[in-house]
């Protein structure tokens, strides 16, 4: 029976790492591809034109793979040991989000999904396609749907079990399994995601304008970054866990199993001046195999000089003044403005000038 069958693939799911499994359909969430052209046509996606790209596949998990009959999600956690605000007081050392101080996740949980998916083909037949947040699935949305929990106001999942500090997964598969039902939402009156942001990103409940988030400001936005947006950056140089790390639901969140997912060394507050050292070779050297190493040493670099800027330490200019002359223009940009921001002249190039920038 499908029933059993469900059962037996939710525990091993368990049994391979995973912390929770649910089944929904591809045609469960037909609301979503009208929240997706709005935000698209907000011009809220910013310089991610891959969301604007194939918009049909991503707002229909049906049309992605036809054949498909029934959506698996998966959830893992990666709940970090600390509370990642208490990092934001270090103004000398960089902060990076709590799910890239170790392993990348995508490698990670695609094996795991492959594990499982496996064995299910062995068990009962069938075909699967797996997916780690990297092609047109709307992860999210078919979570809720698959009742693992709720899009929140800060418009990440909240779960009951897990709070917010977890990796989804997903397997299509042509076999029929029983549905499971959605989660209803459960935030209330709670706003405490919406009124940390530094950056007003939420221009509603449930809503973000990705352009004023700092996750994609240091991940996704190629360029420099709006000067009304770098001193609201702090020392957060690769990504933001604010809005996670301060939801009430995190009461409920499950220690991470995974030691590939745990704070390699340096982390999770490396110091600013060594990271400014760092040229493309040591940068690729020092995050092989973190999620880290995609953006590019000098975009890294990039946030790193925004950090310094912000930091107020003295002793971090000559790290700044040393990149006044980079290669790469964005980062001649970032270390002029650190310099001035740190009260100094910064050494002569274009750009360049003696008077501070807020």
């Amino acid at each position: 029976m499908a029933s059993d069958l469900k059962a037996e693939l939710q525990a091993q799911a368990r049994a391979v790492g995973f912390d929770a499994c649910a089944v929904t359909r591809p045609d469960a969430i037909p609301e979503a591809p009208a929240r997706l052209a709005q935000f698209i046509a907000g011009n809220r996606h910013g310089q991610m034109g891959w969301m604007a790209e194939r918009m049909a596949w991503r707002g229909n998990p049906a049309a992605l793979w036809t054949e498909a009959r029934s959506v698996i999600m998966l959830a893992e956690s990666y709940s970090p040991d600390y509370n990642p605000l208490d990092l934001l007081a270090a103004r000398d050392r960089g902060v990076i989000s709590a799910y890239a101080q170790g392993r990348d996740y995508h490698d990670v949980v695609k094996k795991r999904l492959k594990r499982l998916g496996r064995w299910l083909i062995e068990r009962a037949g069938g075909e699967i396609k797996v997916f780690v947040d990297t092609a047109p699935v709307m992860e999210k949305p078919l979570a809720a749907a698959a009742g693992l929990g709720w899009q929140g106001k800060h418009t990440n999942l909240l779960s009951r079990d897990l709070g917010n500090w977890f990796f989804l997964g997903a397997i299509f598969t042509t076999l029929e399994l029983p549905a499971d039902t959605p989660a209803p939402e459960n935030c209330g009156t709670c706003r405490a995601c919406l009124d940390i942001c530094p950056t007003d990103a939420f221009p509603a409940p449930f809503q973000l304008d990705a352009r004023r988030c700092i996750s994609y400001l240091t991940i996704e936005h190629h360029g420099p970054v709006p000067l009304e947006l770098r001193a609201k950056m702090g020392n957060r140089i690769y990504g933001c866990d604010d809005c996670l790390a301060v939801c009430p639901w995190n009461k409920f969140a499950r220690a991470a199993s995974e030691v590939k997912y745990a704070a390699r060394d340096g982390m999770p507050a490396p110091d600013l001046a060594e990271l400014a050292g760092l040229d493309d070779a040591s940068f690729r050297t020092r995050f092989s195999g973190s999620p880290i190493k995609r953006i590019g040493r000098n975009r890294f670099i990039r946030n790193v000089l925004y950090a310094i800027g912000n930091s107020g330490a003295p002793r971090l200019r000559a790290a700044a003044q040393a990149l006044c002359d980079d290669a790469d223009p964005t980062v001649q940009e970032a270390a002029r403005w650190a310099t001035l921001r740190l009260g100094t002249t910064p050494v002569a190039g274009p750009g360049a000038t003696a008077r501070p920038r807020s």
